[in-house]
């Protein structure tokens, strides 16, 4: 449960006398099919992909209006591993929703594209070309659509996806210039490899040379390793941020969907970490 003090490290505005079940532990919405409209999260399949399971997971914030500009989120997920509770799947993604609460950011789950461009990949990148891709083609296209603002998109992952923000995200530099910041939570490109193509530190190194100094917030429960044994010879690439993150003392694990301490649910509930990771986001956001 979260207590009214920790509502002041929001990275938007909150009414302090909202009700106290505005403060309960986040749900992340479920996909639905049909329009996009506030609050809702929901399937859309881009013209390039019709007729096909290719498809991206649509969130417009509660307080979504069609005249606004909204902060982006865009999200990758992690593997398909069932020892995490993790699917794969566009619409079982977390993060960004935890990162913004809900509330003044458009959070888009992008899709992996399978060998074959039929359906979404649950594991790993599937044809990675068509995955930059989608991301170039329709992240303006719904920054237009539905007032995502083009100046201030972060990109973020968990797992896979925290390799993927950069293995995919910094992967041309049309596609890195995107990006206003970038968080992650367990794992990130370089730090081991894993068996696809370019996973090597060179290789990621020179992908996290597209960032030209801009912020990165890596969160996980190895945080430091990461950190000592890899970045700390190359924190010129990025303004990096190292948080840990305690996921075994967040949650009495196995608890609910929580059933491995590798969880993309931790900002979900309050603690330190979620303090800092807000307060991360709300800094870069008043960045000039």
């Amino acid at each position: 449960m979260c207590s009214k003090d920790d509502l002041n490290h929001l990275p938007f505005d909150v009414d302090l006398e909202a009700p106290l079940e505005l403060l309960s532990d986040l749900v992340t919405p479920a996909m639905t099919y049909g329009a996009p409209s506030a609050g809702k999260r929901v399937h859309q399949v881009a013209p390039e992909y019709e007729g096909t399971d290719v498809h991206h997971v649509l969130y417009l914030p509660v307080d979504w209006k069609p005249e606004g500009k909204y902060s982006v989120i865009i999200e990758y997920t992690g593997n398909e591993w069932a020892a995490c509770n993790s699917t794969g799947k566009a619409k079982d993604a977390n993060l960004g929703y935890g990162m913004s609460g809900g509330r003044e950011f458009i959070w888009v789950s992008m899709p992996y594209i399978e060998n074959g461009r039929m359906k979404n990949a649950v594991k790993w990148w599937g044809d990675k070309q068509a995955t930059v891709d989608y991301c170039k083609i329709n992240l303006p296209r719904i920054c237009e659509d539905f007032g995502g603002d083009p100046n201030n998109v972060f990109i973020c992952g968990f797992s896979r996806g925290a390799i993927g923000s950069s293995y995919i995200g910094l992967a041309d530099d049309d596609i890195a210039g995107f990006w206003k910041g970038m968080f992650t939570h367990d794992h990130f490109d370089g730090q081991r490899e894993w068996g696809y193509p370019e996973d090597d530190r060179a290789s990621a190194l020179k992908r996290l040379g597209r960032l030209d100094g801009r912020p990165v917030l890596i969160c996980g429960q190895q945080t430091i390793e990461v950190k000592d044994q890899y970045l700390d010879a190359h924190l010129d690439l990025a303004r990096f941020t190292f948080l840990s993150v305690p996921t075994d003392q967040i949650f009495d694990i196995p608890e609910g969907d929580v059933i491995h301490p590798h969880t993309d649910l931790w900002m979900h509930r309050e603690s330190d970490a979620r303090k800092e990771a807000w307060a991360w986001i709300r800094d870069v956001l008043n960045e000039k």
